[in-house]
C-alpha cells in the first residue's frame, strides 16, 4: 500500500506547489486565492479546486483533451460520469439577454428543475454581473473553426477575476451594453446561447457560451457520442405545415439535427429538439415558432425564477 500511495502523493505534492505558485514561481495569485476561500477547505483537500485552477489556467489544452480524446473513447459509465459533471441549459435569446443585464441579485436556491444534475446547485448573479469575454476552447480545439473566437462570456466572481488575471490575451472584461451587442451578433449567425454549470466551478453557473453546431463539444457529446449534457431551454420548435415551404433552412442550421424534410414540410423531433430558436428566426415564411414544453424542464430565466 505504501508503494501504490508513495508516488500519488508526490505527484499530488508537486502539482500543489506548481498551483500555489504558478508559472515562472510567482506567488499564489489573487484571484486564487478568491477561489480557494469561497471553495471552502473541504473542495481545497478534494483536489476539487486544483481541478478548477487547471481548467481555467489552460482552458484550450483542457477542452481539446476533453473533445478530442476523452469524449469520443467514453463508454456508457463513463458518458453518465461526464454529464453529471459537465452540462449546459440552453438558453432562449431573451433569456440570455435577462442574464447579463440582470438589475438586483438574484439567489436561486434549487435548480432542479432547470438543471436535471445531481451536482448542479444555486444561481446566484450579483447585480450587475461581472463579464469576462473568453477565447472559446471548443472552437481552438478544432482545426477549421467557425469565427470569431472570442465568444465565451464568463459570469459572476471569483471566476471573472480569475480568467482575467490567469489569461490577460485571451480575455477582457465587457460592459453590459457590449454583452448584449455580442449576444446579438452570435443571435444572427445562427449560434445557441447555453449557460454551463460545473462541479468544480463551486456546483453552479458560471458562463454563457454562444455555440455553434460545427465545433460546441456539448453539442458533439449529445448529436455524435449520446451524451445528454445539454438540457432543454424548456421549449419545442413546432412549424406550421400551411406556411412552411420547405426551403429547408431551419434544418440546415438546426444544431441538434432534430429537424428533416417531409411530406412537403418540416417535421420537428420534439424528443430531440432543444428549443434554441435558431430555426425560428432561419425561417423566411414565418412558418417556426417556439411554444412551451413543461416535459422539458423549467426555462433558466431569471425575470419570472427571481420573482
Amino acid at each position: 500500500m505504501v508503494s501504490v500511495l508513495a508516488p500519488a502523493l508526490v505527484v499530488a505534492g508537486v502539482a500543489i506547489i506548481l498551483w500555489l505558485y504558478g508559472e515562472r514561481w510567482r506567488p499564489i495569485r489573487p484571484s486564487t486565492l478568491k477561489f480557494m476561500k469561497e471553495a471552502g477547505l473541504w473542495r481545497i483537500l478534494s483536489l476539487s479546486v486544483l481541478h478548477s485552477y487547471f481548467y481555467g489556467r489552460w482552458t484550450n489544452q483542457y477542452i481539446n483533451l476533453l473533445v478530442n480524446h476523452i469524449t469520443p473513447n467514453l463508454g456508457d459509465r463513463g458518458r453518465r460520469w461526464l454529464v453529471d459533471r459537465y452540462h449546459g441549459k440552453v438558453l432562449t435569446h431573451e433569456h440570455a439577454r435577462k442574464i447579463v443585464t440582470v438589475k438586483e441579485d438574484i439567489h436561486l436556491n434549487s435548480l432542479e428543475k432547470i438543471i436535471p444534475y445531481p451536482i448542479a446547485k444555486d444561481l446566484v448573479l450579483i447585480a450587475p454581473p461581472d463579464i469576462a469575454f473568453y477565447e472559446c476552447g471548443c472552437r481552438h480545439a478544432r482545426k477549421d473553426h467557425c469565427h470569431p473566437t472570442q465568444v465565451c462570456m464568463v459570469i459572476g466572481q471569483p471566476f471573472v477575476d480569475f480568467v482575467l488575471e490567469h489569461n490577460p490575451h485571451s480575455s477582457r472584461r465587457i460592459t453590459q451594453e457590449e454583452a448584449l451587442r455580442i449576444l446579438q451578433e452570435e443571435h444572427e449567425r445562427g449560434h445557441v446561447h447555453s449557460a454551463w454549470f460545473k462541479d468544480a466551478c463551486l456546483d453552479r453557473f458560471y458562463s454563457i457560451c454562444n455555440c455553434c453546431k460545427c465545433c460546441c463539444g456539448g453539442i458533439e457529446a449529445m448529436v455524435k457520442h449520446r451524451a445528454p449534457m445539454i438540457a432543454s431551454s424548456g421549449y419545442v420548435a413546432e412549424a406550421d405545415s400551411d406556411l412552411c415551404t420547405s426551403c429547408g433552412s431551419c434544418m440546415d442550421s438546426c444544431p441538434f439535427d432534430a429537424i428533416s424534410m417531409g411530406d412537403g414540410v418540416s417535421q420537428i423531433s420534439r424528443e430531440m429538439c432543444m428549443g434554441c430558436g435558431v430555426c425560428v428566426d432561419r425561417c423566411q415564411s414565418g412558418a417556426i415558432v417556439l411554444k412551451r414544453d413543461e416535459s422539458r424542464g423549467e426555462p433558466l430565466d431569471v425575470g419570472l425564477l427571481s420573482a
